[in-house]
């Protein structure tokens, strides 16, 4: 399956908006979110990824459209960092989150820093494995509080350098 990777333009902001409910909910799991009175989880930081330029949205595309999503921050300086990483589940374990991770990555070089849950197993996997693809054993590892949440477990945190 090919996959694409595209800035998300102001006009396409409803879509990434129905996929962040997605993402949300994969992650409600780990996180102890939860939807609202209508049905709708917080948009959390996505909104900050439009008109600043130290930011980019953007879609991973397949050959039907949209299937995931990547927000980056620190474009215009470093660390970079994966603020949120998404593909839908019909697509996961083909390469598509692999393939879009890493041309995210390489788009961008420099240092960066990605977050990810170690109750997420799929997650852990997933981002150890691009950090040992791109940079080999040459990434550190170290976990953080969570802002907000001190009943959820830390963060565990990447550092390398593409």
């Amino acid at each position: 399956m090919g996959i694409g990777l595209r800035p998300v333009a102001d006009h396409e902001l409803p879509v990434l908006e129905r996929l962040w409910q997605l993402y949300k909910h994969d992650l409600s799991e780990f996180r102890d979110s939860h939807p609202d009175a209508q049905g709708l989880f917080k948009p959390g930081h996505m909104p900050f990824y439009f008109g600043d330029p130290n930011r980019r949205a953007y879609f991973i595309d397949a050959d039907t459209g949209p299937v995931g999503f990547a927000l980056v921050s620190g474009v215009t300086d470093e660390p970079r960092g994966m603020g949120e990483f998404f593909v839908a589940r019909s697509v996961r374990r083909r390469g598509v989150g692999r393939d879009a991770a890493i041309e995210v990555l390489r788009r961008h070089p420099g240092r960066w820093e990605i977050a990810f849950q170690e109750e997420n197993p799929g997650a852990a996997r997933f981002w150890r494995g691009i950090a040992t693809e791109l940079a080999g054993d040459a990434y550190q590892e170290e976990r953080r509080p969570v802002p907000g949440k001190p009943h959820i477990p830390p963060d565990v945190w990447l550092t390398f350098t593409v």
